[in-house]
């Protein structure tokens, strides 16, 4: 199925591999997704999987699996390098910067974005099973996948019925560490069985969450105006991770994917996921001052 090779991918393999499981025309349609940086058919023998292309993923791209010097020959991130089309890209520019970077290593660049936060075993999917959440759906279907299972952002499950302050315990504890926390907003001694989650920014869903008659609703950077105002109007309750911690989640789920379509066709890959924390802030503060 995949490259003229038995033994080594193509950058042009792993591409169609990631089409065939997040297409591209699932993506939104103001998203771009697919080959960043690379020739297609370049060899792929190992890969690296970040959230971000940052230029220190970018750099950790070149030190190489083992930190000598033979780089990756692919990264896979979910987030674009860029959203928006680019005049000029020189290295002193921040994404210039990444470009060259990887460009004189050899290194292609590629990237799965909405297209693998609407898929049933995506984004969404991989945080709501990191939680516990069973039996899920999707929050906002938005159709069926080659197999027919219905795919959309965000997903909706069940917890044994619990408390908000226990359940937003449960979540901090299994949420990848970073500096911004969890904030929860709502009574910590409510009950809480359904919930739903969307990994990222979640502030367009929160009607959505409502009107699936949840008792929570996980996701991240909330603002502080939407936020309000929905607490204002009863449940869910809400608990807002960093957008780091809510969708990095599913970087593991995908090395795993990867490794067993290498076994399965017998093909030499090494994929590792970047454990660098590519949120913008570095550490947390709690506040202690007093309003005069």
């Amino acid at each position: 199925m995949f490259g003229v090779c038995a033994s080594t991918w193509t950058v042009g393999d792993v591409m169609a591999l990631m089409e065939s499981w997040y297409p591209a025309a699932t993506a939104q349609s103001w998203d771009r997704v697919g080959l960043i940086v690379g020739d297609p058919a370049a060899p792929v023998r190992s890969i690296l999987l970040a959230l971000d292309p940052t230029a220190a993923i970018a750099d950790q791209a070149v030190a190489g699996p083992s930190g000598d010097g033979q780089s990756f020959d692919m990264v896979i991130t979910h987030h674009p390098l860029l959203l928006r089309g680019a005049s000029f890209l020189p290295v002193t520019d921040p994404k210039g910067g990444v470009v060259t970077t990887l460009i004189r290593s050899g290194i292609a660049l590629f990237n799965a974005h909405t297209n693998a936060d609407v898929a049933c075993d995506g984004v969404a999917t991989a945080l709501a099973d990191l939680i516990g959440l069973r039996d899920t759906t999707p929050l906002e279907p938005c159709g069926t996948d080659a197999e027919g299972h219905e795919i959309g952002l965000g997903r909706v499950g069940t917890v044994d019925e619990t408390t908000l302050g226990s359940f937003a315990d449960h979540v901090a504890s299994v949420l990848p560490a970073g500096p911004s926390g969890l904030f929860v907003g709502g009574d910590e001694n409510a009950t809480v069985q359904r919930v739903a989650v969307l990994g990222g920014a979640g502030d367009s869903a929160l009607e959505v969450a409502r009107a699936a008659g949840v008792d929570a609703y996980l996701t991240a950077d909330l603002r502080h105006h939407p936020a309000s105002e929905h607490l204002e109007g009863g449940a869910p309750a809400l608990l807002c991770g960093s957008h780091w911690a809510t969708e990095s989640p599913w970087l593991p789920v995908l090395a795993r994917k990867l490794r067993e379509a290498a076994r399965a066709a017998d093909v030499e890959l090494r994929v590792e996921v970047s454990t660098i924390v590519t949120e913008p802030w570095t550490s947390h503060r709690v506040t202690q001052g007093e309003l005069a």
